[in-house]
């Protein structure tokens, strides 16, 4: 197949990109390299991507209207991944019009051009996040997900709504993938993984929000992108038992589909940060703090539906991950 993936040079969509040009898939890569984080990190992931045939690269900003039209009138691609978004629970509530112009206006622009161009199939990031002041657990696709934490969680709560309109105007069939806080090597320095690393190997203390009460589906980045993949190979058809009397918010009589895609077994953040240290052979020094604005206490993923549909479950264990994103760290950093 011929597949577009927005977001190709950051931690998942390179990820994806690779396992796609190995099956044989060609791969048009759309990235803005934004400084968001570290360039040059998204530069050598970039470098392992350029290093299989099929791939093309383009440098595009979502919010480029023309630019993107354009790059779907010229390339064509037979189906969609985007992944590119202005990412960050926290940055959300410092800058929430990143997220406006990212998240809402580059979103519309990708639904267009699939819109346009015949696309069969559009597969889109969507976040646990969207989950919000949702208490009940594991967090399942068929619950109501109408109160968001952050506007980051808004906007990925949007472009399920964004998609849904396509696929019930346009027939554009469509997934949202909500994924369960990613991590491995390659990984984006902003999220917790990354800088408790630094700081550890560094001799500096560790933010510890929420005094450590936090409990997260941590998923692997292999896991996800193996969940991406048989998405993106089975396209959605509408649900006929849809009942409007009583609406799914998973499914639709659109050909439309959402999904989580997590571990299914919650961690303690003190048991992930103790797996770390035992990888690293260093003690963290943890400064305690209340927890943060827009964030929630825990995440728990069901995934009855991947299981059921997909024949598949995440299943690498956070000390197995752990051990692999140390090993990268210290080689790719030099420590």
């Amino acid at each position: 197949m011929k597949v577009l993936v927005t977001g190709s040079a950051g931690f998942i969509g390179s990820t994806l990109a690779m396992r796609l040009l190995a099956r044989g898939d060609a791969v048009i890569g759309v990235d803005n390299l934004n400084d968001y984080y570290d360039v040059s990190l998204k530069e050598a992931r970039l470098e392992r991507v350029r290093a299989y045939p099929g791939y093309t690269d383009l440098r595009l900003d979502l919010e480029d209207r023309g630019g993107i039209a354009a790059a779907f009138a010229e390339h064509r691609p037979e189906r969609v991944v985007n992944l590119a978004a202005q990412a960050g629970v926290r940055y959300s509530i410092e800058n929430p019009l990143a997220y406006v112009d990212t998240n809402l206006v580059g979103f519309a622009h990708i639904l267009e051009g699939c819109r346009h161009n015949g696309v069969e199939h559009l597969v889109y990031a969507s976040s646990s996040s969207v989950y919000g002041a949702n208490t009940r657990m594991p967090f399942s696709v068929h619950d109501n997900v109408d109160h968001p934490l952050s506007l980051y969680a808004a906007s990925k709560k949007a472009n399920e709504l964004m998609a849904h309109t396509y696929s019930h105007l346009y027939r554009l069939p469509t997934t949202g993938l909500r994924f369960f806080t990613v991590y491995g090597p390659w990984g984006r320095p902003d999220m917790a993984l990354f800088k408790f690393t630094r700081a550890i190997l560094a001799d500096e203390p560790i933010e510890v929000f929420n005094y450590g009460k936090h409990r997260r589906d941590f998923t692997y980045i292999d896991d996800i992108v193996e969940g991406v993949i048989r998405v993106l190979d089975r396209i959605p058809e509408p649900n006929p038992a849809w009942n409007g009397d009583a609406p799914d918010s998973a499914t639709s009589s659109a050909p439309y589909r959402l999904y989580n895609i997590g571990n299914n077994q919650p961690v303690e953040l003190m048991h992930y940060i103790e797996v770390l240290e035992g990888c690293l052979g260093r003690q963290a020094q943890k400064a305690l703090l209340p927890l943060q604005a827009g964030d929630v206490p825990d995440t728990y993923a069901d995934v009855a539906d991947l299981v059921e549909e997909l024949d598949y479950k995440p299943a690498t264990s956070v000390e197995e991950g752990i051990a692999r994103f140390v090993a990268w760290y210290r080689d790719y950093y030099g420590v």
